[in-house]
């Protein structure tokens, strides 16, 4: 399942070398659809915490709750879950090279990214925690 928001879309997971594109997806969040899915039919791709991705450009915010986050000119995160405690709440966020947690739906439209590598297979219940996405719907 993606984040809250797109409970309704159609989705897939990554895999490694996805092609990514930031979109829309016209439920109040801005999530990422495969580089060559059709605007009008895109299909929502669901990522898994831990899993690395390299952007073609700088990220962009399209706005921040912060005013204060700067991105100076990262072009690589990795994909978190924060606050997955708390129901309603966006959960999906990037995490940059320098530790600061940016929300996925703050993501400016249009940006490409490529899946790099996904997290290993939990060998723990712990790794297994880390990676179990949130579950609450909006």
């Amino acid at each position: 399942m993606c984040d809250f928001s797109l409970q309704h879309a159609k989705s897939r997971p990554a895999v490694v070398a996805d092609k990514l594109v930031s979109h829309n997806f016209g439920r109040g969040t801005v999530g990422f659809k495969g580089a060559d899915d059709p605007i009008g039919d895109a299909t929502a791709v669901c990522i898994l915490p831990g899993t690395e991705l390299a952007f073609d450009k700088p990220i962009k915010l399209r706005w921040s709750a912060d005013d204060s986050k700067s991105l100076e000119g990262f072009t690589t995160a990795i994909f978190r879950q924060r606050d997955q405690d708390k129901p309603s709440v966006h959960h999906d966020a990037l995490e940059m090279p320098d530790g600061q947690q940016i929300l996925l739906t703050h993501l400016e439209e249009g940006q490409t990214a490529t899946v790099l590598q996904l997290p290993a297979p939990p060998r723990t219940d712990a790794e297994a925690a880390a990676q179990k996405r949130a579950e609450f719907a909006g």
